[in-house]
């Protein structure tokens, strides 16, 4: 009898050891797909605000006026801090990415010290805008080899948990893609002319500030979160979703969904508010291999998913090839007014037409019933404040936000010189100008490393 007892206090024991141990594997692998997600994000989000800085900084070369100057230059150094805090966030401490830490230090040290200037009495010199015309270049470079490593891990589903075991691996040559790339950008970058730098300002993007203050509605529960995912990408209830608290940092409340594709796809990654459960942005991240689909029709299947989830009188602004993505900027149109704060962006894979990526943060938290807009001067009136040497093309009347973040109602102008297209603001009840932006050239067709 008390061997048969020792016999099942040894089996209670392994049973729970198994348990144990099994509770340990389960967490571990949550904590690297909650890693590797983190890492995807500020991965892209990087590729992203370098896409932006480039464009920020030939904005300002087609700049009218020094008070519109000073404001871009403000934007560009924010989109710097924000590049470099997304590159600080990825696990490349093993590398040596000194160069490319330098070059946007130097590019937020210019933009910081031309922002606090007082350029009608001390305009930018020639040799300061060749500075900047070399600074639209280099960022330029960046952009596009960024392009070609994004490509490449998309298409091959490359993970950052590989990069860091290569890493530790310590192996010459390294054999991992995501390190040689970022190893060949910061060798790219060593050839660029080397010029003062001091440490990077911090200052952060407020877009989690702007999300606590305004989102309303009631708390949404894990469950509810589950389900509200499944409505607003469309798949079926039987699909698993695993849904856990949005990492600590942030100033509002919210949770980090995964979805797991039956069919063995990559999974697709949510972020949600916990208040009225509204998707932040979503993200697929599998292999596109063929493009069997057009580019108009990507624009109708975008524009079906946006209508499905409730988006009324959105109006395609900007579409745009990424290798095999379609990548879409929605605003929606009230009166015949474009409404830029209430902006969307939708990507959708060219060889089946699924969305595969979402961003609706700014729809979210600026969305409202706004009274009439109407422009006080004519649109003629606004085309004469345009600089002369813009050729242009196209005219809207749009509703975008200042560097105040307050609501402005503009003329909007297409319009080019040389071969760089450029979108231009004028207010439309002052004539100031509000806003420059070069609008991209067509995008090329990267292949993958």
């Amino acid at each position: 009898m008390i061997r048969f007892g020792i016999i099942g206090l040894l089996i209670v024991g392994l049973i729970g050891t198994g348990v144990w141990g099994y509770n340990q594997a389960s967490e571990k692998e949550a904590l690297l797909v909650h890693n590797e997600n983190n890492y995807q994000r500020a991965f892209h989000d990087l590729s992203f605000h370098m896409n932006q800085l480039e464009d920020e900084v030939g904005t300002t070369l087609a700049m009218n006026s020094r008070e519109q100057l000073s404001s871009s230059m403000a934007q560009v150094w924010r989109i710097t801090s924000m590049a470099q805090n997304e590159l600080g966030q990825l696990p490349l401490g093993m590398m040596a990415l000194h160069k490319t830490e330098e070059f946007l230090h130097k590019i937020g040290d210019f933009s910081y010290k031309t922002t606090i200037r007082e350029l009608n009495d001390d305009p930018l010199t020639n040799e300061e805008y060749q500075k900047l015309q070399t600074f639209y270049k280099e960022s330029g470079d960046i952009k596009h080899e960024l392009r070609k490593l994004q490509a490449g891990v998309l298409k091959e589903d490359q993970r950052w948990t590989d990069a860091i075991n290569a890493m530790d691996a310590n192996e010459e040559p390294m054999d991992n893609s995501i390190v040689n790339g970022f190893q060949m950008i910061d060798e790219k970058v060593k050839g660029y002319t080397e010029t003062d730098f001091s440490p990077a300002n911090d200052f952060a993007p407020d877009l989690d500030e702007q999300i606590a203050k305004k989102v309303k509605g009631k708390k949404v529960s894990k469950e509810e979160a589950a389900q509200i995912a499944r409505e607003f990408l469309d798949i079926p209830d039987s699909m698993n979703v695993e849904v856990d608290e949005l990492k600590e940092g942030l100033q509002f409340e919210g949770y980090s969904l995964t979805i797991q594709e039956p069919e063995g796809e990559a999974a697709i990654h949510m972020d949600m508010t916990k208040k009225g459960g509204h998707p932040l942005w979503f993200m697929q991240s599998r292999p596109i291999e063929e493009i069997n689909i057009s580019l108009n029709e990507a624009t109708n299947k975008a524009q079906k998913f946006l209508k499905r989830n409730g988006f009324e009188h959105m109006e395609l602004v900007d579409g745009k090839q990424y290798d095999t993505i379609g990548s879409f900027k929605f605003v929606p149109v009230e009166n015949d007014v474009r409404i830029y704060p209430d902006v969307v962006y939708v990507d959708v894979a060219l060889d089946d037409g699924e969305i595969v990526n979402y961003k609706g943060a700014e729809y979210i938290t600026n969305h409202k019933k706004r009274k009439k807009l109407s422009p006080k001067l004519s649109v003629n009136e606004a085309r004469d404040r345009v600089n002369p040497n813009v050729d242009v093309m196209e005219e809207h009347v749009a509703l975008i936000k200042n560097d105040e973040e307050e609501e402005v109602l503009c003329y909007e102008f297409y319009g080019t010189i040389d071969k760089d297209t450029f979108q231009i603001y004028i207010n439309a009840e002052t004539g100031d100008e509000e806003r420059v932006q070069k609008m991209e050239n067509a995008e090329p067709v990267y292949d993958t490393m």
